[in-house]
């Protein structure tokens, strides 16, 4: 066990050492801690004796060099195997660094930075949509070389699979936003007028952002994750000894199947959303069923219709092309894989939210 025998009342002697001051003796935080504690009691001009020391290794020497202030005493008694494991410790222990204090210039030159890695990474994904742009050419002019194996998979999975989460979904959103409505629309009489509002709220905005917000969290994240597991075992690199074309084989079938699947899907989540809608109108307000069905075409013009499937094909489009983006960008390494899977959810979905937010600026007009 470590000892440190303190000097004498008096200051005339030396602070002993005592015991084995190893790795093994101080990985006891309670014995660290008072020995600790009574090291603190020795000036800095305190001679010391390590000679009567039973071990010293260098974790023991560096609790005593970083006690010492990184100096050496004035006076020391040591053998010469603790001297030299002293000096090694002295020759291999670096200064803490004082930490920078954070002023205007780093704080912008840290706002560069972002900056700029935004401006590479808008770079990179507009690169990967005009190569989009060159395969769908290719494919026109070869349809029969077209890798529409992949396509009918990514649309199976990504468009059928999520049929059952996007209902429940859609329906509990239209149940909650029928019973809200109609407590207001109760108060002034107008409990008809709640088919005007679920149709125009359901079918023009909280449909398809809806079923895009839940694509980009069920699907998006799955492609990036597909494609990031392949950089880590090696078959993108594979791919490209064999001259195979990541974005042909890759990237085009999951944005076409995006593409068709997303306005299927917000379709389907729109319905699903109305239905709720309509029980919980017929339960709240004693609005009919038949009532609601006949009263909703006049409410919700074909404009509105026209611009959520719009809406949809491009939101897919999106996702696609956001998760195809963070996928080839994963480096061969798991927490890259899990850190580009987060960043493509995040992304995506905030790229559904403002590109809807431009689509009802641009297109405020329609069925008004």
């Amino acid at each position: 066990m470590p000892r440190l025998e303190p000097p004498s009342a008096h200051g005339g002697g030396p602070a002993r050492v005592l015991g084995q001051w190893t790795a093994a003796q101080f990985a006891r935080p309670r014995l660290l801690r008072g020995l600790l504690a009574r090291l603190g009691g020795a000036g800095p001009g305190q001679a010391w004796d390590l000679s009567q020391a039973e071990q010293l290794d260098h974790v023991g020497a560096q609790l005593l060099w970083d006690h010492w202030g990184r100096r050496w005493p004035e006076q020391l008694q040591a053998l010469p195997a603790q001297r030299a494991i002293l000096e090694r410790v002295a020759e291999y222990t670096t200064g803490t660094p004082a930490r920078r204090r954070a002023g205007w210039r780093r704080a912008w030159l840290g706002l560069g930075s972002r900056v700029l890695h935004a401006g590479h990474e808008l770079q990179l994904f507009v690169r990967l949509i005009g190569q989009l742009a060159l395969n769908l050419g290719q494919l026109l002019r070869a349809p029969h070389l077209g890798p529409w194996r992949d396509f009918s998979g990514h649309l199976y999975r990504i468009g059928a699979t999520a049929l059952p989460i996007t209902a429940l979904v859609g329906f509990l959103i239209g149940v909650v936003l029928a019973y809200l409505t109609s407590q207001q629309l109760r108060a002034f009489g107008a409990d008809a007028f709640i088919v005007n509002i679920l149709g125009i709220a359901l079918i023009r905005e909280l449909g398809p952002m809806l079923a895009a917000i839940l694509i980009a969290g069920r699907s998006g994240s799955a492609i990036t994750a597909q494609i990031g597991v392949m950089r880590v075992t090696d078959e993108l690199d594979a791919m490209s000894v064999m001259g195979i074309s990541h974005s042909f084989r890759l990237v085009l079938p999951r944005a076409l199947a995006l593409a068709i699947a997303m306005p299927l899907i917000s379709t389907w989540t729109t319905l699903c959303s109305l239905a709720g809608g309509l029980l919980a109108a017929y339960v709240a307000l004693g609005i009919t069923p038949t009532f609601f069905l006949n009263a909703l075409p006049e409410a919700v013009s074909l404009g509105n219709l026209v611009l959520a499937v719009g809406k949809s094909v491009v939101f897919g489009l999106l996702i696609a092309l956001v998760g195809c983006h963070f996928g080839l960008r994963v480096e061969p390494n798991t927490q890259s894989l899990g850190q580009g899977t987060t960043a493509s959810v995040v992304t995506a979905i905030t790229v559904v939210i403002l590109v809807d937010a431009l689509f009802a600026i641009v297109f405020q007009e329609v069925g008004l």
